[in-house]
């Protein structure tokens, strides 16, 4: 799956009836973190049934970089609505795998797909605008759990994820902007063991941003 092909697949439709529409295309990156989180691993006939906390941080300068893309139409001069791609990572903080784990991470990464609306008060404070927006979707994360016995990487739909925007833009001309804003996503993520059974963990992530916006 690549965000950039799945974007241009959806600029099309978004970009129908432009005359009575603007359409947005954004693309941000920043600094972006989770709080700790329990982990679960349920049902293995290899792994052993086990609860534990893992501590994780976001390392959003390390390859692969933190990243989102996304595709907004502006249906009137207030309220929009569109797609987001982010890829966010969580790795844990050095030390906290317990025994028997080579690795536990989502970090290529704790990707997330959701439809989202936004509210804006457009040049609200002369030539910037403020803006909220939130949306449902999927979390689609690369599943990597490393041990002895088990090999477990690979991209899986592990179940919904919920966010939550609040930002400002400021033209740069009639067809360039930029922005900053706080991104909070929520993730449910229960995926398959190679062994059969599950790694599941419920991860919020922060995140501040900055990005570059395409009007059309």
């Amino acid at each position: 799956m690549t965000a950039i092909r799945l974007i241009s697949l959806l600029i099309p439709l978004f970009a129908a009836n432009t005359a009575a529409a603007e359409v947005e295309l954004s693309f941000y990156g920043g600094i972006q973190n989770a709080p700790s989180s329990d982990v679960t691993i349920a049902g293995d006939d290899v792994i052993p049934d086990a609860t534990f906390g893992i501590d994780w941080e976001g390392r959003s300068f390390d390859a692969p970089v933190y990243y989102g893309i996304r595709v907004t139409k502006w249906q009137s001069a207030s309220f929009g609505y569109g797609v987001d791609f982010a890829h966010n990572k969580v790795y844990p903080q050095d030390g906290e795998l317990p025994a028997g784990y080579d690795r536990l991470e989502f970090t290529d990464g704790l990707n997330t797909l959701t439809a989202n609306a936004y509210y804006r008060w457009q040049d609200a404070l002369g030539e910037i605008t403020p803006y909220v927006g939130g949306g449902v979707g999927l979390s689609i994360p690369h599943v990597e759990v490393l041990t002895a016995d088990s090999r477990t990487l690979g991209y899986q739909v592990t179940g919904p994820a919920a966010t939550l925007i609040a930002g400002a833009s400021m033209p740069i001309n009639d067809k360039w902007s930029i922005f900053g804003e706080y991104k909070g996503t929520y993730t449910v993520n229960e995926g398959d063991l190679d062994t059969g059974g599950t790694v599941s963990s419920d991860i919020f992530t922060n995140a501040l941003n900055v990005g570059v916006s395409f009007n059309f």
